[in-house]
């Protein structure tokens, strides 16, 4: 049964945590899940070696490791600091810290904007929960890091030292802007703030389609800030609409108002919302194939592979946006019909398979045959994220009676 969001919103308003304070019995769906992600976390965490992280699943069966130079190493730490505060085991916090402070080394990185999935996805994570203050040296040097990467000429932060472009930026970009708000707040520096606006701002006058999806790259002349192309890194096409591009810009707007109290922010977020919710290609379990414009439209839900981590991206944003809106009862419902379709049988993983990961069925990189159809920790760490925000709003406090 769906609820009146209203009554949600105000439950939410009294939340302590991250969890509202009452004793509202949670769906079985919801049930079940935590009982998965409990059990999978704590194995992989007593399985896998800190500094070398599960990433995926490579086609042999064996797992991909991530070492701290990986963009998506900070994930499977900040998917343990997730589940602890999903399930209040504290054998997961103990895990988290154990992989958090094992990638100390990325506080150094300077040559990508990854640092914010990196560093605030585990650090971030860690001094949310614990506030523990020996988190924030790392946290200060790799925000300063990717502030240094933000020009002022071009009006945006550099998102790859690629030598075949001049000055790319990538719609996944977006999502470390995250980081740069926290860090203004928390270390005084108000530059970091305007800097992740001006990105956006930037982003939203050159990235768009008029029907409100992204491209993948935009090129830019460093020295006149002139656009020089509009490209693809991962989509079928340049004009394509990559399934977790948009799920970044939905994201990244949504979160950017939140930060930034911008109206155009705001206005966009519902604009790339409404793009993905009524697109005729998108399945009815809610879970997008890898590219909204692949070929076979058609007969999609059959020949294309689906991408559970861009569902649970655009569940997470949704969640979030449901919650600045008035009407944002279609955002919450339509959050809640994918966090059910993730949590079945045909993309929740059974406890003990799926060489430990929670979700199944994502796509890394299609173009270049890498990571298709294999679980990978940025779809488990967007699904735990999507799951505190959905037991936030619901009050879904007793998940594990």
């Amino acid at each position: 049964m769906k609820k009146t969001l209203s009554t949600l919103l105000f439950t939410a308003a009294i939340a302590f945590n991250g969890y509202a304070q009452n004793n509202k019995t949670a769906e079985p769906w919801l049930k079940k899940a935590t009982a998965v992600i409990d059990y999978q976390l704590k194995q992989a965490g007593a399985t896998y070696r800190p500094g070398h992280n599960p990433r995926s699943t490579n086609p042999d069966g064996s797992v991909r490791l991530a070492d701290y130079k990986d963009w998506t190493t900070g994930f499977f730490p900040g998917s343990l600091w997730y589940g602890y505060e999903l399930t209040g085991d504290q054998e997961l916090a103990n895990q988290a810290k154990r992989f958090t402070l094992a990638l100390d080394s990325a506080r150094y990185i300077t040559n990508t904007h990854d640092v914010g999935f990196m560093l605030y996805s585990s650090y971030g994570n860690a001094y949310r929960i614990t506030g523990d203050k020996s988190y924030l040296p790392a946290l200060a040097d790799g925000a300063q890091n990717l502030y240094n990467r933000f020009d002022s000429k071009v009006g945006a932060i550099r998102s790859w030292d690629f030598s075949w472009w001049k000055f790319p930026v990538i719609i996944d970009n977006m999502m470390n802007l995250e980081y740069l708000y926290w860090a203004s707040e928390q270390f005084k520096k108000p530059e970091y703030a305007g800097a992740a606006s001006t990105h956006a701002s930037t982003t939203l006058k050159n990235h768009f389609r008029k029907d409100y999806s992204s491209y993948h790259v935009i090129d830019y002349d460093p020295k006149t800030g002139k656009v020089i192309a509009k490209r693809t890194h991962q989509g079928v096409t340049d004009e394509s609409a990559w399934a977790r591009g948009q799920a970044w810009a939905l994201y990244g707007y949504a979160m950017c108002n939140e930060n930034a109290k911008n109206e155009k922010f705001l206005a966009q977020a519902e604009n790339i919302a409404k793009f993905i919710m009524n697109h005729p290609t998108m399945p009815k379990d809610k879970v997008p194939v890898w590219d909204f414009d692949v070929h076979n439209a058609q007969d999609i839900e059959e020949k294309a592979p689906r991408d559970a981590s861009a569902a649970a991206v655009i569940a997470s944003a949704l969640l979030n946006l449901s919650t600045q809106v008035k009407d944002g009862q279609k955002y919450f419902d339509y959050a809640e019909d994918i966090l059910e379709s993730l949590s079945s049988d045909e993309y929740l993983a059974k406890a003990g398979e799926n060489n430990f990961f929670i979700l199944k069925h994502s796509v890394g990189a299609f173009l270049y045959n890498s990571e298709i159809d294999t679980p990978l920790d940025y779809a488990d760490y967007y699904y735990l994220e999507a799951l505190k925000r959905y037991v936030a709003i619901t009050g879904n406090k007793n998940i594990n009676k």
